[in-house]
């Protein structure tokens, strides 16, 4: 069997090691190590930790960018309540899987400010799938399918708001999972959050 191209392992051994021990402690020694290269062949497709974190966060994670991204292009597409219970859905996906990952940087000061030094050149963030989210809901208010005189931006960051909090809240229950199934939970945000500015 061919072996996977040596960028291709180091990000599966870069996710796998900073969902299982953190950012924090998945050193570029050990991802190396764990793709099957040498840490100088890491640096070959990498400039840093930092740069590896984010390809892993892009070509890893569920993609919410793209969606936004298509539904501001083609906001009549689908109905505005399909359209919010998909974003809530890949959000809610995404925030449990960058959580564990991204926990650690808030524990380490030097690592969080080389991150987000990385993540403004980029002109990347966590903020842009608030304003990508506020974005689509102006074009759909233009559109007369959300009222004149909603607050988008607010209405954004409670969608995105409850799905980061979903992916947060549950761990210390005895379950450690939500109480409702991730379909569940995304059409009933959609649906609630539309009842406030349809």
């Amino acid at each position: 069997m061919q072996q996977k191209p040596a960028r291709l392992r180091v990000l599966d051994a870069a996710y796998e090691l900073m969902r299982t021990v953190g950012l924090a402690r998945a050193t570029t020694k050990e991802i190396a190590k764990a793709a099957g290269c040498s840490e100088a062949a890491l640096y070959k497709y990498f400039a840093s930790k930092e740069d590896l974190f984010i390809s892993v966060l892009q070509e890893r994670l569920p993609k919410l960018g793209p969606l936004l991204a298509h539904l501001m292009e083609e906001p009549g597409a689908h109905t505005v309540e399909e359209n919010l219970t998909e974003i809530a859905r890949r959000a809610a996906l995404f925030y449990e899987q960058s959580f564990p990952i991204a926990a650690s940087l808030y524990a380490e000061t030097q690592l969080k400010r080389r991150h987000d030094a990385a993540l403004r050149e980029r002109d990347a963030g966590p903020h842009r799938p608030i304003q990508s989210l506020d974005a689509y809901l102006r074009a759909e208010q233009r559109a007369g399918r959300v009222r004149a005189d909603a607050d988008t931006f607010a209405a954004a960051s409670l969608l995105l708001g409850a799905c980061a909090q979903r992916a947060f809240a549950y761990d210390m229950t005895e379950t450690g999972r939500p109480p409702q199934s991730l379909d569940d939970f995304a059409a009933g945000i959609a649906r609630t959050l539309l009842a406030g500015i349809a």
